[in-house]
This record gives C-alpha cells, structure tokens and sequence, in this order.
C-alpha cells in the first residue's frame, strides 16, 4: 500500500514537472513582458492621477470643489496602485527563488498571478479612458464660500460678528438665522465676513454652500444653485422633486452651512431637497433679507437686525472712503463732513458713496456745495440714483399701493423726528388712505400697515414704543419717490425743520399736492396762496406764526388735512368757512380763544383735535352742532365752558349759544372724546350724561374743590388720558367692587396727578395686576401725604415715571412686595426733590432696563436700584455732584466708573 502510494505521487510530480516545463517556456516571456507592461501603464497612471490631484488642490483655492466623479475615479486609482504593487511584490519574491517546489500547485500560482496581471492592465487601461472624461469636466462648480471673498473695509460689525459666530458654533442648537435690515446696511458685508472668518480659522462643516437671491429667484433656480455647488448633475427636463430627492441625498449625510444672501420670498427648504436643520445633523442655514416678517415666514429661530452705524464708526467710515486726512484736518471742511456724515444717518451704503464722491473734493467751496445739494435734492448727489435704486427694491416689493402711499406720507415729517403712531393713523384717516369696510376698524389698520412698514425696514421705532421714525436716508428716497423720481418735483413742497423764518413764495404752493413747513420759525404766510390741488397742509410747530391771513383758506377747495398744533395764532380767519372738504383739523396747543361759527361749514369734518388749547373761553353752539360727521372731538385741557349752559339764569339766549353737553349727544358718531371739567359742579352734571362716558378717552379735572373722593365715569373703560390737578380735598380715586376690578381702566396709558394735597393713596383699594395694563407713564407731583407708590411695581407696560415734591413720600415700593418680575419695561425714572424718601426699592430687586435715571433733592437715598454684578446695561444718571462723591464714600467697594453720569445745577445739566 505504501508503495502504490509512493508510485502515484512519483507519477503525479513527475507529469506536473514537464506540464510546468512545457508552461514555462510557453508563458516565461509572456509574464515577464506583462509585468513591464504592468509597471508602465500604473506609472502613467499615477502621473494622471497626480496632474488631476494638483488641479483638484488648485480648484479648491480657488473656491471649487471636486466632483463626485474626481473623487470615485481617484478612489479607483488608488486601489488599482495597492494591487499593482501587490502584484509586483509578488513578482519579485518569484524571480528570487532559485529553486521552485515542485508539487503540482505550483504552475497553478503563476498561472492565478498571470490572470491578475493582466485583470489588472485591463483595469488601469479603463481608468486611464476615464480619466479624459474626468479631466475635461474636472474643475467643480461655484462655491463662494470655500474661499475668502474679498470685501471692502469691515466697520462697526464686529459684535454683530460675535453673535452670528455663537449661533454657528457646535453647542448651539438652533438651525436657521435670519439677518435682517434696510438695503445699504451691510448685511451681505456681515455675511461675507463670516464667511471669510470661517475659511480663515477653520470649522467644523464639511460643506459650505453660497447663494446669492434675488427678487425673481424661484425654488428652481435654487436647487441649480446648489446642486452646481455640489457637482449634482441634471437634464433639463428633470423634475424638481427628483433634483430635490439629488440634493437631498448628497446633503443628508453632511454638515452643512448653506448662506442664503438677499431673500425675497419665503423658500420651502426642503421642497429644494435641503434638509431642515436640527440638533441631530447640526447643520445652520443663515440668510439676509430686508423683511423681519420674513425672519418668522422662514422659521428663524434667531433674528438679528442690523442696526445703523453710530457716529464714530460712520465717520470713520465715510473717512476711509474718503481717504484724505489733511483735507479732512481743515475745521471748515470738517465741519461740512460732519454735516454729510449726519445726513447719512449710519447708513453704510450711503457713507461710502459720498465718502467716495467727495474723495477728489479739496477746496471748502465743493464741500459747501456737496452740503448744500445733500440738504436739498440729495437725489441729485453723485451716487446716491445707486442708493435710492437699492431701496427701490424694497419700495416696490410692498405688497399694495396703500403700503406705498402710506409709507410716502411719512416723509413730510423732519428728519430724525420720532412720529406718534396715533398721530400719523389720524392724518391717513384724514387723507382717505383708510377707509371703513365689513365692520374692519379702520385705527387698528392703521396701527397694521405700521407693522408691516417696520417689518419691511422702512419704518424705524422711534423714541418711545408709541412712536416711529422714517431714517433720513429713506425720507430723502422717499420724498424722490413722491416727486415721480425728480420729475415732478412742484407736486410737493417739504421743508420741515429747515429754519425758515419765511414761508415759500405763493408760486410754490399752486401745483403741490401736500405741504409740509412744520417746526420752522415761519412769522408769516402768503396772503391768498392758489392752491387747488393741495390736500395736505402741515403748520405746526411754528411758535412765531402769530396770525393767518384773512384769506388765506380762500383757494383751498380740496384740502383735506390741516394742522395748525403749536403754533401762536390767537384767532381762525374766516376764510376757513372754504374748507369744505376738510376731514382733519389740528389746532391744539394754540392760543385761539374763540371758534368762529364758520367752523359748521365744514360738513365732512370728522377728527377736531383742540386738546391744551388752554385760552380758549368760547365755542358757539352753531361751531359744532352742524359737524355731523364728527368723530373725534379732543378738548383735554381745553375749553371748560359747559357749565355756562347748564346753570345761567340771566342772559340766557346769550349763553345758550355755548356749547354744552347735550350738545355733543346730537353728534351720532362722536366716538372719541376729550372733556376738561374745572369745577365740582360741571363735575356732577358730566356724570348725568351717562351716554358720553363710553366715548372718554381724555378727562382733565381741576380745581372740584369738596371732591373727596373721585368716582371715574362709566369705571373709565374707554379712558386713556386721566388728569387730576389742584382738588385739595380729594384723598384718592375710588376703586370698583370686585366683581368689576378685573376689566378696570384697561385702556389708560397716561395718569398725572398735581396739587392734591390730602391724597394719602391713589386708589380706595387694592389694585388687580389685570388692571391698568396699559398704563405707560405715571406723573405725580406736589402729593405731600402720598407715602408710597407701589401699586406701580405690577404694570408690565410702564415706562416712566415722574415723582416730584411729595413731601412725606418714604419708599418707591413698599418692602412687603414679593413679585420679582418688577419694572421690566421701565425706561425712565425721575425722582426729584423727595426729602423723606430712603429707598427706591428693596435691596434683592433692581431695575434691569432702565435708561435714564434723574436723581436730585433725594438726601436720604443712599444706594442705587442697580446690581451691578450682574447688570451690564447700566443707565445714564442726572444727579447732584455732592449726592454722587457722597454716595461713593458710603460705598467705596462698589464700582461707580461703570455708570454714565451727568451731574445737575438747578435742574441743569453741566456739559
């Protein structure tokens, strides 16, 4: 057996020797020339795969990323290199042996050897035939932001860096940003400076995407953005959703940044196949837009507004445009930049326009002119047809005339003047931009449109949350806008706050549809301006404005809004008897002391605003009675003549030609009125007329001597404006009972109370936090037995309050008060001459946004409502300079350098 065994092993070598033998000679040469062909064809390969790497290295400098296609294509290469030399390897260890085992497996290693070979070649040729195909489209698509944009200097951004920079970091979890602001204020500047911080010192995306909107750009245009930026691929007649489900796919398993710049419209994100950001793939998209209301259509999580340049970073600015430091050294020609620079009103865009048109301008006489042009037709300025171009956009892109033409109206406002809401709703009304339909308040449209005028960024808040401000830069686009864009520039006549002691010559007047001279000096008008277009006349303000002309009014036929406020005419000329188309009549503040009778010709006139109107003793019966129309009647410190009526005995035909109370029921649609009440007596026939207490929104009493205690009208739903003045005898304002104190004044917002000696508290009872949640300004003075205020601490809306001169006043807010959530929305506090007051508030509270704080005749008060180590918005405070040193050696640990503080002499403060 072992013998058959060894013979047949014998047999088997010996017959796979000379098979191996026979092979050998057959394929020795054969191998050996593949294996050159092998080291040749990987070495041409590598020579294409590293030419490809360097333009691939290049493209990506230069803000170009590899297409899938490069990187599968070098992936292969790759693996044929590792398998060549594998090969090889192989090859050698063969060649090295000088004696090769004889079993029959052997010819079967060289012959598997020999097959990898030339799988291989056959491999490496089909790489190097798609690598021409690579070669060709290799190069990648647009994307901005792998490289740095270059950018123009970078000024005043760097906080708002600072927070874009925290919402891009890995520990935030919101996803979507939405930067927001006017066109011109740096926004793609902001962005772009991301972009540059990220390319410089590095970040944790593996993809940054950049797309620039615009107005027209549509989902479509978007996915080709991205998926170019991608290296996606795609015929024409694709379908969105399939190039959605494209981008979709290459995005999902990435961490993305995708920056959308100047976005018009809401964009679906993920109908364009980008997946919606969240915590798990910690992806952000970012985008700029001139809409806030977009920042909520889009889903931002965080908004941040772009707020204008302040005064040292925009004349740096506008120098850097400049470029000229020794014409800048002139005090004359400084002087005329500084007024340029103004102008601008920490508008970027418009900083670095006339920053650059004024670059080559050397001589005082072209900064005069340059100064001049800007304060008068700024349109006409070098560069600014560019800026008003960019704002245009936003302009246009409002959603309906009304919007434009309400927004048009606000430039007959002077520049950086805050515009009461309430006010400017009263001058549409008065213009008939806003008119009554299906039951819609026609006021709260108003207070709507504002809304989406500062969502738009055209609008500004003003000085205070009931106010608004229309930027300079804007009004001047504007008021070129109601010009038709400069062509028609005599259908408005808009100098306001210009410092004219003169009004425009009567010729100006004839073609203008709207004038506006407010806050001038004017002492004198043109004696009978044509005026036939004229729909809207804006005198107030003028304190040196003593008298109109007779005839003024005579040629006025469709005049619809006119305001006379604070001006210091004595009387109305006749003429006024013309203005038969009048809605809205301003006079308050005059020093008028007679209505004319001719006032009953004005049939439409709905709003008659006489408020602090304090001279006026006489209003005929016949003034009133015929205004039918009448909705708004505003005699809030004003004309108390009501009681002439209701108790004369003599002279009677006399006086029942003065307005009355009952006079005011004949007027069907009065809804609105202001009432002044100056003795005990008008006081108790006022409450006989129930029918007008639901119309009060303005009361004024004074002087009801034997008032002790004070029953608000109809529980002062309707009153806004409450005034109690010089009633000695009053000890507070009684309270309703329980089951009526949850609906209690609602709707006031300001509450002044003078010279009431014996009030001990202001209300009979306490107050509920429902109550008075409107109230926005508290005003008490010369309230000697008042002890403390601290119903005050609960109204979330309060804003400011004024004590002055109560004598036996002791605490702002009493100790007992528990509630942490105190004075949030206040902004200022004045406290002034408060012998016995000690403490403002309880040492664990503190005002957390409070701006100004005015301080003075306070010896008792020794420390400041603040935390200082917690509190990084520390107000601005007016106070006594040996009160503060005094204040500071009491303290010595505390830090008094962190605080802005103006020192006062007799109420004045020292500069």
């Amino acid at each position: 057996m072992d013998f058959v065994s060894s013979l047949l092993v014998g047999l088997a070598q010996l017959l796979c020797e000379s098979m191996n033998t026979a092979e050998r000679s057959v394929h020795k040469t054969d191998l050996k020339q593949a294996i050159g062909d092998l080291e040749t064809s990987i070495a041409d390969l590598k020579a294409i795969r590293n030419d490809l790497k360097l333009r691939v290295q290049q493209d990506e400098l230069e803000g170009r990323s590899r297409t899938s296609r490069a990187t599968t294509w070098l992936e292969a290469v790759e693996a044929a290199e590792i398998k060549t030399d594998s090969i090889l390897a192989r090859f050698m260890r063969r060649e090295q042996r000088t004696r090769m085992r004889r079993r029959c497996f052997g010819c079967g290693a060289d012959y598997k050897l020999r097959r990898k070979v030339f799988a291989t070649l056959k491999s490496i040729g089909e790489l190097r035939e798609r690598s021409k195909e690579i070669i060709k489209t290799e190069g990648g698509s647009s994307q901005q932001t792998c490289r740095e944009i270059p950018i123009k200097s970078v000024v005043g951004l760097n906080a708002m860096m600072e927070r874009v920079c925290e919402f891009l970091s890995e520990e935030e979890e919101r996803g979507i940003i939405g930067v927001y602001g006017p066109g011109g204020i740096g926004k793609t500047t902001l962005m772009q400076s991301i972009n540059n911080e990220l390319i410089t010192k590095g970040h944790h995306y593996d993809v940054l995407i950049w797309v620039t909107m615009s107005r027209d750009f549509g989902e479509c245009t978007i996915q080709q953005a991205v998926g170019a930026q991608l290296g996606l691929s795609w015929d024409e007649k694709e379908t969105g959703e399939h190039r959605a489900m494209k981008i979709h796919r290459a995005l999902k398993q990435k961490r993305f940044l995708l920056f959308l710049d100047d976005v018009w419209e809401e964009i679906d994100l993920e109908k364009t196949g980008v997946p919606r950001p969240d915590r798990e793939n910690k992806c952000k998209v970012m985008f700029t837009t001139r809409s806030m209301a977009l920042c909520s259509n889009m889903g931002a999580e965080c908004k941040l507004r772009v707020e204008f340049l302040g005064k040292q970073n925009a004349w740096k600015l506008f120098c850097d445009r400049v470029g000229r430091e020794d014409v800048l050294e002139s005090p004359s020609i400084r002087r005329l930049a500084e007024f340029i620079v103004s102008k601008c009103g920490g508008l970027p865009l418009a900083l670095i326009t006339l920053g650059g048109a004024m670059a080559h301008r050397e001589t005082e006489e072209e900064w005069i002119h340059a100064s001049e042009v800007l304060n008068r037709f700024p349109a006409e300025m070098k560069g600014m047809d560019y800026v008003f171009a960019l704002l245009k956009f936003s302009y246009d892109n409002l959603e309906s005339d009304l919007l434009r033409t309400c927004f048009l109206y606000c430039a007959l406002f002077p520049e950086d003047h805050s515009i009461e809401i309430e006010h400017l709703v009263e001058y549409w009304l008065g213009e008939g931009f806003l008119t009554a339909s299906h039951g819609v308040n026609t006021v709260y449209k108003g207070y709507f449109l504002i809304g989406d005028l500062k969502a738009a960024c055209l609008l500004e808040t003003g000085d205070e949350r009931t106010q608004v401000k229309i930027h300079n830069v804007v009004r001047s686009f504007a008021l070129w806008m109601a010009s038709e864009q400069g062509t028609y520039k005599d259908l408005i006549l808009v100098e306001p706050s210009m410092g004219l002691s003169e009004a425009p010559r009567a010729e100006k007047w004839q073609q203008a549809l709207v004038i506006s001279l407010s806050d001038n000096k004017i002492k004198t008008l043109p004696e009978k301006p044509l005026c036939q277009n004229l729909r809207t006349l804006m005198l107030q303000r003028n304190g040196s404005l003593k008298k109109i002309p007779t005839g003024f009014f005579t040629h006025m036929p469709v005049l619809r809004v006119l305001d006379l406020s604070f001006t210091g005419i004595t009387e109305i000329p006749l003429s006024i008897k013309y203005l038969v188309e009048l809605y809205h009549l301003a006079m308050s503040g005059t020093k008028i002391s007679v209505l004319p009778e001719e006032l009953r010709n004005l049939r439409k006139l709905k709003h008659l605003d006489l408020q602090r109107t304090q001279f006026l003793q006489t209003i005929p019966r016949e003034a009133i009675c015929w205004l039918s129309k009448l909705e708004v009647l505003n005699l809030y410190y004003s004309y108390a003549g009501w009681e002439l009526q209701s108790f004369g005995e003599d002279d009677v035909e006399e006086e029942e030609e003065e307005l009355g109370f009952a006079d005011l029921l004949h007027l069907e649609n009065l809804t609105t009125l202001g009432v002044t009440l100056l003795s005990l007596e008008t006081l108790k026939t006022f409450y006989e007329f129930s029918a007008l207490h639901k119309r009060i929104q303005h009361l004024h009493v004074e002087e009801c001597n034997g008032l002790f205690y004070f029953n608000l009208p109809s529980n002062g739903r309707s009153l806004r404006r409450l005034s109690i003045k010089s009633c000695h005898d009053l000890e507070y304002i009684v309270t309703p009972t329980d089951a009526e104190n949850d609906d209690w004044l609602p709707c006031i917002e300001v509450l002044t109370l003078h010279s009431l000696h014996k009030l001990s508290r202001v209300w009979g009872d306490s107050v509920k936090k429902e109550c008075l949640r409107n109230l926005r300004c508290v005003n008490i003075s010369h309230c000697h037995k008042l002890k403390n205020v601290t119903w005050v601490s609960q109204l979330s809306k309060l804003e400011v309050i004024e004590l002055f001169n109560c004598r036996e006043l002791e605490e702002l807010v009493s100790e007992d008060v528990e509630d942490p959530a105190l004075f949030l929305g206040l902004k200022t506090l004045s406290i002034r001459d408060l012998p016995e007051l000690s403490s403002i508030l309880p040492s664990r509270f503190s005002f957390e946004n409070l701006e100004t704080l005015v301080i003075t005749g306070c010896p008792k008060v020794k420390k400041l409502p603040f935390q200082e180590r917690v509190q990084t918005n520390l107000p601005t405070v007016y106070c006594d300079e040996k009160w503060w040193d005094a204040l500071k050696k009491d303290q010595p640990t505390k830090s008094f350098l962190v605080y802005h503080v103006l020192f006062l002499i007799d109420n004045s403060v020292i500069v």
